[in-house]
């Protein structure tokens, strides 16, 4: 039986909440969204994610809730070439690829990047 449709948010901690607002809003394009008492997230198609401060989380959390824990693939709308050029635009270094990997469906061509925190970011494309 499966129980799991799909991700409907995970939460990231960070350390400096106006650095990691500009990388996935600015760097990845992602819409920041505030709900609740002022917590913050950033919104991409159907999913999004939740940000904790560090010192500052929410109840409940993860047990070790820690910046730069996190590996995260994300599936761009447009074609890694633009992707690229818009990191260059951005000044964000890519620190590998494109290089082919295999994704939850079937195979990625990839560029990772690391955001504010030095979470591993895989920007990815269908193969």
């Amino acid at each position: 039986m499966r129980i799991i449709d799909h991700l409907d948010h995970l939460v990231l901690t960070c350390v400096d909440a106006q650095a990691s607002i500009r990388f996935y809003t600015e760097v990845l394009g992602m819409e920041l969204e505030t709900f609740g008492a002022g917590r913050i997230a950033f919104r991409f198609g159907n999913q999004k994610i939740n940000v904790h401060i560090r010192g500052q989380e929410f109840e409940p959390k993860a047990h070790l809730p820690v910046p730069g824990a996190l590996d995260l693939c994300f599936i761009a709308s447009v074609p890694l070439e633009q992707v690229i050029a818009h990191l260059h635009a951005q000044q964000w270094p890519i620190i590998e690829g494109p290089v082919m990997r295999t994704g939850a469906t079937q195979k990625i061509r990839s560029v990772y990047v690391r955001d504010p925190d030095l979470n591993l970011i895989e920007i990815s494309e269908l193969a």
